[in-house]
């Protein structure tokens, strides 16, 4: 009687289990077909991305937004957008004010202003070298910026790195010698080396 009793529990026990294990594999498939999901989604978009007619429209859009914004140097460190806004809202229905900043979050010292209106910029402009919380602003039209039309800059000369068509270090003539009795006097050469002598 008592083993009869133990194998009821026990295949109790094992019905439970098999429940909790049916539930486990429901929710590994809902959250694989998520995953399938997301990952068809983020297909999608990189592919429009890579779509040269889609990325023509958005360089477009990007233009007609830039000639609907100002850019603002020389922005007080301490002001925030909305003393921007107020700033320049004379001007205009005001879209958006952005103020850059390094990694950090703190000001870099210039902002955007984008309105609703294109003649809002003219406005906009006429405030140029107007003062807001004691500096003078720098206020002129956004540029686009063109993907892959990066300005060609000279490379500055490196002090670490030697200079080209400098003649190795060869000290003065001495008229007495320096280095006291049976010394010889050493040429040294630069410390680093360098490929381009």
């Amino acid at each position: 009687m008592e083993n009869d009793d133990v194998d009821m529990v026990g295949e109790d026990n094992n019905e439970v289990e098999l429940d909790d294990m049916k539930k486990r594999l429901k929710e590994m498939e809902d959250e694989t077909s998520a995953l399938r999901e997301m990952h068809a989604k983020v297909e999608k978009e990189m592919e429009s991305v890579q779509d040269p007619a889609n990325a023509a429209g958005s360089q477009i859009n990007k233009e007609e937004v830039d000639s609907r914004s100002v850019f603002v140097g020389n922005v007080d460190y301490a002001c925030t957008p909305e003393d921007v806004q107020q700033h320049f809202q004379s001007c205009g229905t005001i879209n958006r004010v952005t103020i850059r900043t390094d990694k950090f979050g703190q000001p870099k010292g210039y902002a955007y202003v984008e309105f609703l209106e294109v003649e809002a910029v003219q406005e906009a402009l006429s405030l140029n070298e107007s003062e807001l919380h004691g500096r003078q602003l720098k206020v002129t039209a956004k540029r686009t910026n063109v993907p892959g039309m990066k300005q060609f800059r000279p490379r500055r000369a490196n002090p670490y790195m030697g200079f080209r068509g400098r003649a190795p270090y060869a000290p003065p003539p001495f008229a007495y010698a320096p280095y006291g009795y049976g010394k010889v006097p050493r040429f040294r050469m630069g410390m680093r080396y360098s490929p381009y002598y």
